[in-house]
């Protein structure tokens, strides 16, 4: 059972990359959204996939920050909100009464995450932040001699 659960997991993970990918240059199809969800079922399906995944330029690109640091740039926040919202509208017209419940809930849960729990940051301020937490790493071993653990 739990080979088939990890099949089921990569098989996600890959379609869900794929679309993330398309969405790359496809303005229609939202990046970020399919490219955490992938990360998500890599995560669950196989540790090797997951870290092939990882060090994808893809990922890299649009969504280690906001994974690392809980942090979006101001325009990659927009154009997540207005696509998840595309979306969720599209969606909505289209469903049946009750599942018109679903989606809004599914829609303020969302919204209310990327509006209120991830932070919006300058772009500079994003990509400054690496460095700094580098150098507060290596903070502890650059008053002491080179010894044994220090470099």
């Amino acid at each position: 059972m739990k080979k088939i659960w990890n099949g089921v997991c990569l098989g996600l993970g890959f379609l869900l990359f794929g679309l993330g990918a398309a969405g790359t240059v496809m303005p229609v199809l939202p990046t970020t959204p399919f490219l955490l969800a992938a990360a998500f079922f890599f995560a669950r399906g196989s540790t090797r996939f997951h870290q092939w995944f990882v060090g994808t330029n893809l990922y890299r690109r649009y969504i280690e920050r906001a994974v690392k640091y809980k942090a979006m740039d101001r325009a990659a926040k927009r154009n997540l909100l207005v696509m998840l919202g595309i979306i969720f509208v599209i969606g909505f017209l289209f469903s049946p009464g009750f599942a018109k419940i679903i989606i809004l809930l599914v829609a303020a849960g969302h919204f209310y995450y990327f509006l209120f729990r991830v932070r919006t940051v300058a772009h500079t301020q994003q990509t400054q932040k690496e460095p700094e937490q580098k150098e507060q790493s290596a903070a502890p071993c650059g008053k002491m001699a080179r010894t044994e653990g220090c470099e």
